[in-house]
């Protein structure tokens, strides 16, 4: 029982992973809202410029196998 004691004991006392884990809570932190912000007002924008994009690859594609010309 007192081994089991000593070993809790040292566990408890060891703070070598304390300071990589204060870091990744406070990137953690750091990085949610943003991730949230970005997902409710960001995504829409994000979505509609790369709709438009493909919107426009396809047109272009269609306007050079359609046999369109491009005036230069």
């Amino acid at each position: 029982m007192s081994s089991l004691k000593r070993l809790l004991s040292r566990v408890h006392q060891d703070q070598r992973g304390a300071v990589s884990l204060e870091t990744i809570l406070i990137i953690a932190a750091i990085a949610i809202p943003i991730l949230i912000f970005l997902l409710k007002f960001g995504w829409p924008r994000i979505r509609a410029y790369f709709e438009d994009g493909l919107n426009q690859l396809e047109t272009e594609s269609d306007n050079v196998s359609g046999g369109g010309s491009i005036t230069p």
